[in-house]
């Protein structure tokens, strides 16, 4: 697995302390999918605003795979090695998403090299509504179960993207 941990000495128990990714789930061979996951989990780690709902024994170790099309999340106690919660959310919800959004990203990564900054800008809105759109449904999908900011919320929908992006 690969890990980033924090190194906050916050007393907030309501947060991710450290992420690992399961070598599995992880694409390799793309330099900017690479650098993408890793500002992701660094995103994360700064700031964010996690907790499990009915459960206090944060903060948490967040592990994260994508497995049988379905994301994969376990939490554990920040040193700890007993599993706290394992949540499974089908991918099939994000997926017209998730094609969306590559779809957009294509765009702009088009409209760079083009050089075009009125297009850009108007492609970047996109973007940015629907990573909003994602980081709103993940909510939606965790609600109950998992309480997190927006923020954080859209930091771990840039996570997945990072996970699925093919570059």
């Amino acid at each position: 697995m690969t890990e980033m941990t924090a190194d906050i000495s916050s007393q907030n128990r309501n947060r991710i302390a450290s992420i690992r990714i399961d070598d599995g789930s992880i694409v390799r061979g793309n330099a900017n999918i690479e650098h993408e996951r890793e500002v992701a989990i660094f995103d994360i780690i700064d700031g964010n605003s996690f907790a499990l709902d009915g459960i206090d024994q944060g903060p948490y170790r967040l592990e994260i795979a994508i497995a049988d099309d379905r994301l994969v999340l376990s939490v554990f106690p920040e040193g700890g090695s007993e599993t706290v919660a394992v949540h499974t959310l089908t991918m099939t919800p994000l997926k017209r998403l998730l094609k969306d959004y590559f779809m957009v990203l294509d765009s702009y990564y088009q409209a760079i090299r083009s050089g075009q900054p009125s297009r850009i800008e108007a492609i970047d809105v996109g973007r940015r509504g629907l990573h909003d759109e994602g980081s709103r449904l993940l909510q939606e999908r965790l609600a109950g179960k998992i309480t997190l900011d927006f923020d954080t919320a859209r930091r771990i929908f840039t996570l997945i993207t990072a996970l699925h992006w093919k570059g």
